[in-house]
């Protein structure tokens, strides 16, 4: 398996732990919970692969050539 799996998986589960102190309740009318549910997978998804990339993309520029 590739390294770059183990970071996303890392993230995945900082971003979600994260994002467990976010209030979208308010963002949403009432009974539209199938809409936060997404939109909350996808907050996670974007966040995930931005973070990911930030952390592999820093690590490849820091080598010393």
């Amino acid at each position: 398996m590739s390294v770059k799996v183990f970071v996303y998986t890392a993230v995945l589960i900082i971003v979600i732990y994260s994002m467990d102190s976010l209030n979208i309740n308010g963002i949403f009318k009432k009974n539209r919970i199938a809409q936060a549910r997404i939109f909350y997978m996808l907050l996670a998804i974007s966040l995930t692969y931005l973070v990911t990339n930030f952390i592999w993309d820093f690590f490849l520029s820091s080598k010393l050539y």
